[in-house]
């Protein structure tokens, strides 16, 4: 574990996100984070990144657009957005915490491995900067409830910089699709597991030939108890921590005994 906790009224935080700069999200996290801290920076796409997952831009320059004072755009990633933030921007006063979102949908499940919003924290914690990563699950056809996160994102958020944070650790937090006074409190929960539906679609342009799409990713399920998906699933919110050393300790013991 880390020394100490985070001073919010002291820290210098930066915020991201994979929705884009101009989003709904980022607007509102932006405004939660002035409210801890006077010291925030905005760094973030120029457009959309949604399951842009952990990619960096090494294939082409990145540039960066100063559109206000302390808030920048980025023709790359949010990987890329953290990196250039972390190494270029903010090279001589590094960010105490990085927050990540608010996203437009909820990040829970297999939805980790492709999510910018997440991969956005994950940079932050290979960095040594602690991340949080933010989402507001809503329900397909219905506006938003952003006022569910306006509301709990700033206690979840003075929660866990209280904490000495721990190592290769990030937070994934996600606010249920229902209203501030439905939700159920709040849940500390493990990454769930759901079945993967059938995303790809098949179908042929104007000149006949075919062309794919892929859509959502995964499918709704209620999830074990204790998993972020319950926790959706039981309007609470949900607090997960996302510990980035892949290794499978049981297995590499198995490995071990098999390759001496």
């Amino acid at each position: 574990m880390a020394d100490g906790h985070i001073e919010l009224s002291k820290a210098r935080i930066l915020v991201t996100n994979d929705d884009g700069i101009g989003s709904p999200g980022i607007k509102l996290l932006e405004e939660i984070a002035r409210d801890l801290s006077p010291d925030v920076w905005i760094v973030a796409p120029e457009q959309e990144q949604s399951a842009a997952s952990h990619s960096l831009t090494t294939r082409r320059p990145l540039r960066i657009s100063e559109l206000s004072e302390r808030r920048y755009a980025v023709d790359g990633t949010p990987t890329d957005c953290v990196m250039l933030a972390v190494k270029h921007l903010l090279r001589d006063h590094r960010p105490d915490l990085v927050l990540s979102g608010i996203n437009g949908g909820g990040n829970v499940g297999e939805d980790l491995t492709y999510s910018g919003t997440v991969a956005a924290a994950m940079e932050a914690t290979l960095l040594d900067i602690p991340a949080i990563a933010l989402s507001q699950h809503f329900i397909d056809g219905e506006a938003v409830p952003w006022n569910t996160a306006a509301k709990f994102a700033p206690g979840v958020i003075r929660q866990l910089t209280r904490l000495p944070w721990p190592e290769h650790t990030l937070m994934n937090v996600n606010f249920p699709a229902a209203p501030p006074e439905h939700v159920r409190g709040v849940a500390v929960t493990s990454q769930g597991k759901r079945t993967i539906a059938d995303n790809l679609t098949e179908r042929l342009d104007p000149r006949g030939k075919p062309y794919y799409w892929i859509g959502p990713v995964r499918e709704d399920g209620v999830g074990e108890p204790g998993t972020d998906l319950a926790a959706m699933n039981d309007r609470q919110v949900s607090v997960t921590p996302i510990y980035l050393n892949l290794t499978n300790v049981p297995v590499l013991a198995l490995l071990k005994k098999v390759f001496r």
